[in-house]
Order: structure tokens, then C-alpha cells, then sequence
């Protein structure tokens, strides 16, 4: 099972998509962290995240780039998988030496496909775009077409889609809508 949750910044999308996979009875949680550290605060919040979800249940795997590299061991059968969050792989992929550059969308859809085959449930968390209403530089515009078309894959690919908004998860796809 696939489950997109998108939401602005400081929506509580991560939190949600969380707490999906607290609830979700799996005994094996992966969390998937792309945030790669830049400096010494970076790598404060990387540690206190690491406590916090440990006390959740989950093993932390650092995955800021080439997902589809990743190597799914045996207990990824049967568990959860949680990608926090695909803005960030996507600028990694696109922006650093190591990523897949022009490739980016390709690489990055490959490694969600062979995630969502290597394991019962995957949560991926992105963030809402497009609503803002500015104009970027060229780079920038490149990056939010890329992320706009990841996003509609996974909508498409997924089982269930949600929005989150100021804390309260609108259920788009998957779910009965009241």
C-alpha cells in the first residue's frame, strides 16, 4: 500500500504521516530521512528527530539520494516505510554532485516503485506547491516543475492521498469523504 500526505510547511503532515505508521500494526518502521546536514544545527535537529522517532518504533535509514539504490533486507516485507520528505530528495537528486541531475524524476520514481514492491506499507511525505503565487528563478521553476510531476505520479500510483491542513488530514483518495 502507497499513502501520499502533502501539506504546506508546518502543516502537520509529518506528524500525520507518523502517525499512520504508528497505527498501522506494523512491528518493522523504516523511516526514510533526505535531509542531508549543512551545518551544526542541522545536525542537532538530525540527532533530537533520530531520539524522537526512535521512542516511535522506528530505525532511521539516511537516504538523501538514490533511493532506488537502497537495499531492502528481508524485514522490509513485512514493515512500513516512511519518506520524509520528497522535497527534499527531489533538490538533492537535482542540486547535488552525487544525485541523478536531469535524471532526477526518472531515478526518483524507480526507487518509489522498487520501495512500494519491497514493503506492505509506504508513507511518503511532500509538500503542497503551486499556491504561493510567486515567480522563481529559472533553477527554482525547474525544481517545482520536477517536484509538481513526482507528486502527481505518486498521487496516481498511491492507494491514499492526503492533505494536510493546519493539523486536520483531508482524505482526496483511498477513503470515504463525509
Amino acid at each position: 500500500m502507497l499513502t501520499l500526505v502533502s501539506g504546506g510547511s508546518a502543516s502537520g503532515k509529518s506528524e500525520f504521516a507518523e502517525s499512520l505508521v504508528v497505527n498501522s500494526g506494523c512491528e518493522n518502521r523504516w523511516y526514510l530521512a533526505t535531509m542531508l546536514p549543512y551545518d551544526e544545527e542541522c545536525h542537532r535537529r538530525i540527532a533530537r528527530h533520530r531520539q524522537m522517532r526512535a521512542k516511535k518504533g522506528f530505525e532511521t535509514l539516511e537516504v538523501p539520494y538514490a533511493l532506488q539504490q537502497l537495499e531492502l533486507t528481508e524485514p522490509m516485507q513485512s514493515g512500513c516505510a516512511l519518506l520524509e520528505c520528497m522535497s527534499n530528495l527531489v533538490a538533492n537528486e537535482l542540486f547535488c554532485p552525487q544525485g541523478s541531475g536531469e535524471q532526477t524524476e526518472e531515478a526518483i520514481l524507480r526507487g518509489v516503485e522498487r520501495l512500494v514492491s519491497g514493503c506492505a506499507q509506504v508513507v511518503i511525505v511532500t509538500n503542497e506547491l503551486f499556491s504561493d503565487g510567486m515567480q522563481y528563478d529559472p533553477s527554482t521553476e525547474n525544481y517545482l516543475r520536477i517536484l509538481g510531476r513526482i507528486n502527481c505520479r505518486l498521487a496516481q500510483m498511491a492507494d491514499r492521498v492526503y492533505e494536510v491542513v493546519a493539523g486536520i488530514a483531508i482524505p482526496w483518495k483511498g477513503e470515504k469523504q463525509e
